[in-house]
């Protein structure tokens, strides 16, 4: 059981962190933590060749350590499915976030959904091990079948319990992208 916890917290986690990634209605700099820069040949995150601050409610403000990389940060941002322009200015680069419009608003609406999904899947999977994993004990007479039983009833308790979480994240990120 303790491994199940572990499993679907790790899941959860790994949602909180993807939907960090989805713009809402304000700046934050979790927004660029995917973003990779070609610097000196080699692929590597942005996080590593700059920092990113929030100075304003809709603006990042990316302060490029290097002088040289600015123009790698630049591109790399420009290729980004964020659908951002940044303005250099010397060795810093601005990022205004345009206010979202209602259908931009309800395509992110759709890219959470699609995450959320796609973690519920992975807690599903968990469950499924887990019962397969006692099916075996029971198949080869390790546990009893009531035991079996109750320990399928609680794979699936605590699964109904990191649902719910789940759903609430959902929750909580719909409304936060829809508010205007």
């Amino acid at each position: 059981m303790s491994d199940i916890n572990e499993r679907m917290e790790k899941t959860v986690k790994a949602l909180n962190s993807n939907l960090g990634t989805i713009r809402t209605g304000r700046a934050s700099t979790d927004l660029l933590s995917r973003i990779m820069v070609n610097y000196y040949g080699a692929m590597t995150p942005l996080n590593q060749v700059a920092s990113v601050t929030v100075p304003e409610n809709s603006m990042l403000l990316v302060s490029v350590f290097d002088r040289s990389a600015v123009q790698s940060v630049e591109k790399a941002i420009q290729i980004s499915d964020l659908g951002i322009n940044p303005q250099v200015d010397g060795s810093s680069i601005r990022l205004r976030l345009p206010d979202l419009t209602e259908e931009r608003r309800r395509d992110l609406v759709k890219q959470v959904r699609k995450v959320v999904e796609e973690s519920r899947i992975s807690l599903r999977n968990v469950r499924r091990d887990c019962v397969d994993e006692i099916k075996l004990f029971e198949k080869e007479k390790d546990i009893s079948e009531d035991d079996a039983r109750k320990e399928t009833d609680n794979v699936q308790k605590t699964l109904d319990v990191f649902m719910k979480k789940i759903d609430s994240i959902l929750a909580d990120k719909e409304s936060e992208i829809l508010k205007v």
